[in-house]
């Protein structure tokens, strides 16, 4: 094996072990499955659900929880879609597995008018399709793709068009409280996960309805954070860390955090210090 070789088998492991140490961090940090759960991957075709399909196999297979994994597919009916794609890769690795065929395509053509972007409707009637095998099936978890660049675009979409600050969760309860629906690749970069698709060799399944579409705003809040990442490395995991440590008392939203009341919480001064600079530090200001 020349030196190129070696060197490419290397790297790829060091991956490898980089997503599924980061998958099964985000399981432990969020107890996302447990035993007996059975567990419904969602695969589209694409990189994302296919890389969790295979980081999930291997940690079925020697984790210490007990759990199965059933693989399921949307067929929305798009014209061209390679229909025989996913069962026969997915025979080809021995994973159960189910095609819901649906012609929701249709109905997303119907419905929005020309010109306009297909991602919302898209996606709600692909989530009421999922949610009611898994409701119809035993299913006890749901698990996406999503990964890291996911979540945090999706922040920055509703704060920038929706006024929240609000993204995906790593975990969520649907609102009608009959499923768990969890994010394992919520620790792992896009860069990884499209390495790693490529690598394994993935069939994937280009989408046609929404994906060739251009000026999504999705993708233009993508650009925007991959223009930081390149002019100030490390950005893009500040600003995940972020919304995992949240301080309600340092925002302004007065149904998390009673400001109401402060005054009641406010204690007799000795007039001595000023807590409002305690836990900080200005070294300039040392000098």
């Amino acid at each position: 094996m020349s030196d190129l070789l070696v060197k490419q088998q290397r790297e790829f492991n060091k991956l490898r072990k980089r997503l599924r140490r980061q998958v099964g961090q985000a399981i432990a940090d969020y107890n996302m499955i447990q035993d007996g759960d059975k567990v419904m991957v969602c695969l589209s075709g694409g990189k994302d659900s296919y890389t969790l399909l295979d980081i999930l196999l291997n940690l079925r297979d020697h984790a210490p929880v007990d759990f199965e994994l059933i693989a399921v597919n949307l067929d929305q009916k798009q014209p061209g879609f390679p229909e025989e794609v996913l069962p026969e890769y997915l025979s080809s690795i021995g994973v159960p597995y189910h095609i819901i065929e649906k012609d929701t395509y249709s109905i997303v053509k119907e419905v929005v008018p020309e010109g306009k972007t297909t991602c919302g409707i898209c996606s709600r009637l692909r989530r009421g399709s999922l949610y009611g095998y898994a409701r119809q099936n035993g299913i006890t978890k749901i698990a996406l793709g999503h990964h890291r660049d996911d979540i945090i675009e999706t922040l920055f979409l509703n704060m920038f068009y929706g006024s929240k600050i609000k993204a995906m969760p790593p975990k969520l309860l649907s609102d009608d409280k009959t499923n768990i629906v969890i994010r394992p690749l919520s620790y792992a970069k896009e860069a990884d996960i499209a390495r790693y698709a490529e690598a394994m060799q993935f069939p994937i399944i280009p989408c046609n309805l929404c994906g060739s579409q251009e000026n999504l705003q999705r993708q233009i809040i993508k650009d925007m954070l991959q223009n930081w990442e390149k002019q100030h490395p490390g950005r893009l995991e500040n600003i995940f860390r972020s919304i995992q440590n949240l301080s309600p008392s340092q925002l302004a939203d007065t149904d998390l955090f009673n400001f109401h009341e402060l005054e009641l919480q406010r204690q007799a001064s000795t007039g001595d210090e000023d807590p409002v600079f305690d836990d900080m530090q200005f070294p300039a200001l040392a000098r």
